[in-house]
């Protein structure tokens, strides 16, 4: 049953994408509304599926790759609906839900299968860390989509090509700040996730810290992060270069997230 409304919620979202992006480039009115709607409905069943995944798991599902997509999907959907009823920039959703839906087709492209879990992953850790860790990966993929938007209206008042875009997009001041507030939220829970890794690491194979490759990338993501935001509130960077550096950021925070179980495998590694 949870397999049936994971669909139905991937084709929403798709939906809801197709949406949005008719918005940002027609001018329509009332197309974003929908769009929030059927993202809405999405959500509502998003949630039922992950409830109904859990319950025939027995256990949080946040072990496989299909159910840490499926997670990420559902946590950037409801940081973005809580970010749009807050500050109600409609074009926002134009960039983040094609990110929703690539997360749910890389779900639904990796096996579902029920998996008993390695013995280290027994643990209450399990649900505090990786809920942790992937809400801030939510608030840091709005984080990049908001540097994706500055860059775009940039380039646009640059050409001088005002276009229907341009008209969607919020001034680059505003977006600006958008991203750093974004960043103040999500970073703080990226170094908490951190923290809650290495306490668990700790009671599952008695070391705080091993270099494991995950740890290490997590780490290089950490500092990247740590030194945008240092540059933000201390040297005031804003802008072009803050946009980029989260770009970078995020880039990075998606080869530790995935690449690196593909590519470097350690302890971290475990179904795909």
């Amino acid at each position: 049953m949870d397999e049936l409304f994971f669909q139905l919620t991937f084709f929403l979202y798709v939906a809801a994408t197709a949406g949005f992006i008719v918005h940002l480039i027609s001018l329509r009115n009332g197309v974003e509304k929908i769009a929030v709607y059927i993202l809405s409905a999405g959500f509502c069943l998003h949630t039922i599926a992950i409830i109904l995944r859990w319950i025939s798991e027995g256990h949080v599902p946040l072990v496989s790759f299909h159910d840490t997509f499926s997670f990420l999907a559902w946590a950037i959907t409801l940081a973005f609906l809580l970010f749009q009823a807050g500050h109600s920039v409609r074009a926002l959703g134009a960039f983040v839900s094609p990110v929703i839906s690539v997360m749910m087709a890389a779900g639904l492209m990796h096996p579902r299968q029920v998996l008993p879990l390695p013995p280290a992953l027994k643990s209450y850790w399990l649900p505090v860390h990786a809920t942790i860790c992937l809400v801030s990966y939510a608030l840091l993929t709005l984080a990049f989509c908001i540097a994706i938007m500055y860059l775009v209206q940039e380039r646009q008042i640059k050409r001088k090509k005002l276009g229907a875009i341009f008209r969607r997009l919020p001034s680059l001041e505003t977006l600006d700040t958008m991203s750093e507030r974004c960043l103040k939220i999500g970073f703080p829970l990226l170094t908490l996730g951190i923290i809650t890794g290495s306490m668990w690491a700790e009671s599952a194979w008695g070391s705080y810290w091993s270099w494991d490759p995950k740890e290490t990338w997590s780490l290089i993501t950490w500092f990247l992060y740590a030194a945008l935001l240092h540059q933000r509130l201390t040297v005031g960077w804003r802008g072009r270069k803050s946009a980029y550096m989260t770009i970078i950021g995020y880039v990075t925070l998606l080869f530790t997230f995935i690449g690196v179980t593909y590519l470097l495998p350690g302890a971290h590694s475990y179904a795909l």
